[in-house]
C-alpha cells in the first residue's frame, strides 16, 4: 500500500479525543512511571545500601546501566512487532497488558533478591516488560490524538509521570515502608492501572490482508532512522536525548545527596517534599504551555525556554548544597519540565517517518529517553568519585539541559 492507502488504524487522526479516554491514558501512565521510578527513587538505593552499604552508588549504578541496556532493545523491537499485530484485540492492547505483567513479575523478583545478582535480573525484568508497555502506550498519542491537540494531551502524558513519581515515592516511603513490600505494592499498582486503558477503550485493529510495505527483519535494519533523510527527527531526538541526560544527571542520586552532601535528617522525607514540589510546579507548567502551545501552534520557543528553566534549577545545586537551595530547584525543575513534556510529545510525533511505523519510530524516541539510564549513572559514578563530587554533578546537568535547547533550532517543519 501506498502512504495515502493505508487502512484506517494508520490514518492521521482528525476527531479529537475525549476526557474518558484520555483519564484511563493517564491513569496507565502513572502506574507505568511509579513501577519504574519509585525503584530508581527509592527503592533501588535503598537496596544497593541493604545488599552492599559500602559499594551501595556502584552497585546502584550498575543494576541501572544493565537494566537500562535491556530496556534498549525491549523498548524499539516490542514498538516494531506492535505495528504488525493484526490481533482482533487491536495492535497495541495485547502488548500494553503482556508489558504490564512481566513488568509485575520483574518486581516480585526485586522483593525477594537475596543478593546483588537476582537483584540485577529483576530490574532487568521490570524494563525488559515497562518498556514494552511504555512504547505501545506512547503511540496511543499519533495513533489517537489530533495534531492540534497534542500538546495538550502530551502535557497530561507529562503530568502523569510526575504522579507517578511522587505517588510512587508516597507509597513506598508513606503507606509501605519496607523494600519487599514496597517492590510488591508496585507490582500491583502496575497491572491495575493499566487493566482500565486496555479493556475500556478502542484499539482499532489492522485487517488481516494488510501487509506491511518491508518485512520484519528488514524493519529492523530501519530501526536506524538517518539524520540525512530525516533531519528534523534527528534534532528533536537529539534534543530529547539531552534533556532526560540532564534531568537523569540531576535527579538519579537525590535520595543520596540528601544524605550525604545536605545532611538533611530524613532524607526519605526531604526527598518526598522535593518531589511535592516538583510535581505541582509540573502540573503548572506543563497544563499551562501545553495549551498555550497548541493554540499559538508554536513549538520551539517553548522548548528553549523551559531548557533554560530547568538548567537555572541544576546551576542552583551546583553553587549552594543546602536545604533551602532543594526547595527552591525542585519547583523550577519540575515547572520546567513539566513544559518540556508537553510541547517535546507534539513536536517528536510531529516528525516521525511513516504512518505505518509510528511505535517502531517512537521506539527509536523512547532510545532518547532509556540511554540516559545507561549514561547517566556511568557519569555520575565517575563525577562523584573525581570530578568535583555533587557540585560539578549538578553544572553537567545544567549545561547539558542549555545544549538540548540549542539543539531544537535544528528543527524545521514545526514552528
Amino acid at each position: 500500500m501506498t502512504e495515502t492507502e493505508l487502512p484506517a488504524a494508520l490514518a492521521e487522526p482528525v476527531t479529537r479525543v475525549g476526557g474518558g479516554w484520555t483519564s484511563l491514558l493517564v491513569v496507565a501512565n502513572i502506574g507505568l512511571w511509579l513501577g519504574i521510578y519509585a525503584p530508581i527513587q527509592v527503592l533501588l538505593p535503598e537496596q544497593a545500601e541493604l545488599l552492599d552499604s559500602a559499594n551501595k552508588e556502584l552497585v546502584f549504578g550498575v543494576v541501572m546501566g544493565v537494566g537500562a541496556v535491556v530496556s534498549l532493545f525491549a523498548n524499539p523491537l516490542v514498538g516494531l512487532a506492535s505495528d504488525r499485530t493484526r490481533s482482533r484485540f487491536g495492535r497495541r492492547h495485547p502488548w500494553t497488558l503482556l508489558g504490564a505483567l512481566v513488568g509485575a513479575i520483574g518486581l516480585v523478583i526485586l522483593a525477594l533478591a537475596p543478593n546483588v545478582v537476582v537483584m540485577t535480573i529483576g530490574w532487568c525484568v521490570v524494563q525488559a516488560g515497562l518498556n514494552g508497555m511504555l512504547a505501545t502506550l506512547t503511540s496511543a498519542l499519533p495513533d489517537r490524538v489530533p495534531v492540534a491537540q497534542r500538546a495538550e494531551i502530551g502535557g497530561l502524558v507529562g503530568i502523569s509521570q510526575m504522579l507517578g513519581t511522587v505517588l510512587g515515592a508516597v507509597l513506598v516511603t508513606v503507606v509501605v515502608t519496607s523494600v519487599r513490600s514496597g517492590y510488591l505494592a508496585c507490582a500491583l499498582v502496575v497491572v491495575a492501572g493499566v487493566l482500565g486503558f486496555v479493556l475500556r477503550t478502542k484499539d482499532p485493529a489492522l485487517p488481516r490482508t494488510w501487509k506491511p510495505a518491508n518485512s520484519r527483519r528488514a524493519a529492523v535494519a530501519e530501526l536506524w532512522v538517518s539524520p540525512r533523510a530525516h533531519p528534523d527527527f534527528a534534532w528533536a531526538w537529539g534534543c530529547h536525548f539531552l534533556i532526560i541526560l540532564g534531568n537523569a544527571l540531576g535527579t538519579y542520586y537525590l535520595l543520596f545527596f540528601l544524605k550525604d552532601a545536605v545532611h538533611y535528617p530524613d532524607p526519605d522525607t526531604g526527598l518526598l517534599i522535593m518531589m511535592g514540589l516538583y510535581g505541582v510546579a509540573l502540573v503548572i507548567g506543563g497544563l499551562t504551555v501545553g495549551r498555550l502551545s497548541d493554540r499559538s501552534g508554536n513549538r520551539k520557543r517553548y522548548v528553549q525556554l523551559a531548557a533554560v528553566v530547568m538548567a537555572a534549577a541544576a546551576f542552583i545545586l551546583t553553587g549552594w548544597q543546602t536545604w533551602p537551595a532543594a526547595l527552591l530547584a525542585a519547583p523550577l525543575l519540575g515547572v520546567g519540565f513539566g513544559a518540556y513534556w508537553a510541547v517535546a510529545l507534539a513536536i517528536l510525533t510531529q516528525v516521525l517517518p511513516t504512518a505505518q511505523d509510528r511505535a517502531k519510530d517512537l521506539g527509536v524516541v523512547n532510545l532518547a529517553n532509556l540511554l540516559p539510564q545507561v549514561i547517566a549513572p556511568l557519569l555520575a559514578i565517575v563525577i562523584l568519585a573525581g570530578l568535583g563530587g555533587y557540585p560539578s554533578l549538578f553544572a553537567a546537568a545544567g549545561l547539558v539541559t542549555l545544549a538540548a535547547g540549542c539543539l531544537i533550532a535544528g528543527v524545521r517543519t514545526v514552528r
